[in-house]
């Protein structure tokens, strides 16, 4: 029998969070307790804000529902390592669609987590390779850790930073916000021994350290950290204007390209398209990019971008075995559509 309250509020939550109905005699059996005191013990968690539903009946019992906000959550030993691992490879390898909400779970789950759950998880997450996509470096979760804790806490965070062209340096920074490109982690920061906002690769970041000194949040000279960054590497990019002619209706074409390479536009009385725009990758990028389209397309300027394309399409033609000479003879000709 379970005599201590507050511990079998836990234990009741706990069975409530399993998403079954639990009748009133089992939970009373599973604490040792009488059904008069479960029912007690169901009132106060609905005090406490978890929205716990009872049906009447001869199978009547009670079941957690979703409620207006998130109630917090009791996870046994084997569900906080799962989680734990699952957000850390997401986080760790910038996988598409994780957002700075997950880091920051990670970073409350790990500071809560025991020293035995928290070796399991080192351990399990060091014998795990995840397949991933996108070309970004590998980055620890411990740094996104203490990088989403000192944006939350608003804590002045001091690393070591590796620029592109190697040169070392030490930083102090009011850090402002994670932002995740699909491919990549970067930090927006204000850069306080250079007096100016800065982008940072969270890659080549090492020996993060939260000082625990506060600061006052400093107004961003864009309107959201996300736009800031596109700004600043649009500023360090060279760019070039491109023009490709697609044999598919625009949906289509829009579909499959990131938005912000632009929209298609019909020609043709809308069964096929055309997208004009600026691009910044690589046209190396550029050129694999638009053959995962899946549609025939002619590319019409750049001529770096038409060269990359018939490259592109000769290596692909000899892989899949068709002859060099059929090859250079489509060469000689117009620009080959993919």
């Amino acid at each position: 029998m379970t005599t201590d309250t507050p511990a079998r509020l836990l234990t009741l939550l706990s069975l409530l969070q399993t998403p079954r109905e639990w009748p009133g005699g089992e939970l009373a059996d599973r604490l040792g307790v009488s059904r008069r005191t479960v029912r007690r013990d169901i009132d106060r968690l609905r005090e406490l804000g978890y929205p716990v539903q009872a049906t009447k009946g001869a199978d009547g019992g009670y079941r957690l529902v979703a409620g207006k906000a998130m109630p917090p959550l009791v996870l046994d030993d084997e569900e906080a390592v799962a989680i734990a691992v699952g957000l850390r490879a997401g986080a760790g390898h910038a996988v598409e669609g994780v957002e700075e909400a997950s880091v920051r779970a990670l970073a409350k789950l790990e500071q809560v987590l025991p020293s035995r759950l928290r070796h399991r998880v080192t351990t399990l997450q060091a014998a795990t390779t995840p397949l991933t996509s996108g070309d970004g470096a590998s980055i620890a979760p411990e740094t996104l850790t203490v990088m989403a804790s000192s944006v939350a806490g608003r804590e002045r965070l001091r690393f070591a930073y590796r620029a592109g062209d190697g040169t070392e340096s030490r930083r102090l920074t009011e850090p402002y916000r994670l932002v995740s490109t699909g491919r990549r982690w970067y930090l927006v920061a204000y850069d306080l021994d250079r007096a100016d906002w800065r982008t940072f690769r969270v890659d080549r970041v090492s020996e993060p350290f939260a000082t625990g000194a506060r600061f006052a949040p400093r107004e961003l000279p864009s309107g959201s950290a996300a736009e800031y960054l596109r700004q600043s590497m649009w500023r360090r990019q060279e760019t070039y204007d491109f023009s490709v002619t697609f044999d598919a209706p625009p949906e289509f074409v829009a579909g499959r390209l990131p938005g912000w390479l632009g929209a298609p536009e019909p020609v043709e009385d809308g069964r096929r398209c055309r997208l004009r725009g600026s691009a910044g990758d690589s046209v190396e990028w550029m050129a694999v990019r638009l053959a995962m389209v899946d549609c025939e397309f002619t590319v019409e300027s750049p001529e770096e971008l038409v060269r990359c394309v018939r490259e592109l399409g000769g290596r692909l033609s000899r892989a899949a075995g068709v002859s060099r000479s059929a090859g250079a003879e489509r060469g000689r000709g117009q620009e080959m559509p993919m």
